[in-house]
């Protein structure tokens, strides 16, 4: 798998440039910081033992970055005055463990000052999170910067649960991203939790003929009716991923074979012929879908855009 992945990397990416002019390559800590790496690792394995949500957090939280501005860590920003920054934007209002990427920070600081990146940290703590979670392994490219602008406003260009086929390629498209990207990606919702919102469109007042959105397996959707009901008052209501919410694996695509996806964003992948097969594809083999999953994180996170390396991940130099 290793030499696969290295295969993919100097074949797709080795001139990966941002619109800045930087290109990011695999060794680029070897000599300023080698341990960075092993120091992120073990920060984000210490926050696993306490707290196994923390994978599904990680990777949410680079995928949200990524898509704003590219990876430059402008999520992580802590709103300052009149600027109500990333974080505090309605899809990220949910995401969580900012302490791990603080904590692995502050130890990457005292071994290496000013040197390595937020957005860096972030993107090889989503790879560790997948590795912790039984997913496949693979060499981060590094060498992103951090940005300096972070807008509550711009959220709104995430791909949100309720988009349809047509809505996911053109998000995804206008980052260089395919179909068999999306497919991939959208894999990752195989680990973490969802709160009712997300998916209430398809369980109440689906449309004027149906409550129920029919593409629902019936049995799934009243249980989602029992955790979620239209006068939902619980705040944090709502249901895992899938069946093994922990565990990297092909249950999500599998499930959505059988009507037993959360969002209309994950039914939407069905209505395409090529993406459909490619759901078809990743739900009968595990091999095929990890090599998807890590060329589209490969190339996701190869988006970039920051400027300067933050000492804080929460605030600029």
């Amino acid at each position: 798998m290793a030499a696969i992945v290295a295969l993919l990397w100097c074949t797709l990416f080795t001139f990966s440039a941002s619109p800045l002019g930087y290109a990011l390559s695999l060794n680029y800590y070897d000599q300023t910081c080698p341990q960075a790496e092993s120091t992120i690792t073990d920060a984000v394995k210490k926050a696993v033992i306490n707290d196994n949500t923390v994978p599904s957090a990680l990777l949410r939280m680079h995928f949200h970055d990524c898509f704003i501005r590219g990876c430059d860590a402008s999520v992580l920003l802590n709103s300052v005055g009149k600027n109500t920054a990333e974080k505090d934007g309605p899809p990220n209002i949910s995401l969580h463990a900012f302490h791990v990427i603080d904590n692995a920070k502050k130890e990457v600081e005292a071994l290496c000052p000013g040197v390595v990146s937020c957005a860096d940290i972030l993107a090889l703590a989503a790879r560790d999170a997948v590795v912790l979670s039984g997913g496949p392994t693979w060499e981060v490219p590094k060498g992103r910067k951090d940005g300096r602008i972070s807008k509550a406003s711009e959220t709104k260009q995430l791909p949100s649960p309720t988009f349809s086929i047509s809505q996911l390629q053109q998000s995804f498209s206008q980052r260089g991203l395919s179909m068999e990207d999306l497919v991939a990606l959208s894999g990752g919702h195989t680990l973490g939790f969802s709160h009712c919102s997300s998916f209430q469109n398809r369980i109440h007042n689906f449309n004027t003929t149906h409550d129920v959105d029919p593409s629902m397996h019936p049995s799934f959707a009243a249980s989602l009716k029992s955790v979620c009901p239209a006068q939902n008052k619980a705040k944090n209501a709502g249901t895992t991923m899938d069946s093994s919410s922990t565990t990297f694996d092909t249950t999500y695509y599998k499930l959505l074979l059988q009507g037993k996806s959360l969002f209309s964003s994950d039914q939407a992948l069905l209505t395409n012929t090529k993406t459909q097969g490619l759901v078809s594809k990743f739900a009968s083999s595990h091999e095929a879908f990890t090599m998807a999953f890590v060329k589209s994180m490969i190339k996701m996170s190869s988006l970039t855009g920051g400027q300067e390396v933050r000492l804080d991940c929460r605030v600029v130099n």
